[in-house]
């Protein structure tokens, strides 16, 4: 029921505020997840190049 004080900019400040919550609770919640350990690393070995110490390998083209 509208009691006539709303307003489409008052409905979008408030949509535009839920999604910022929204947000915030996502990255709240991974980084709970995070600290208790429920977290992994999806990267494998394949997606970076050798390093010798830390440091990047170049290629070397002929």
């Amino acid at each position: 029921m509208r009691t006539g004080g709303e307003t489409t900019h008052n409905h979008a400040k408030a949509s535009a505020a839920m999604a910022v919550l929204l947000l915030l609770l996502l990255v709240l919640f991974l980084v709970v997840a995070s600290a208790l350990g429920l977290t992994a690393d999806s990267r494998d070995s394949a997606d970076w190049k050798p390093t010798d110490e830390g440091r990047r390998w170049r290629s070397r083209t002929c």
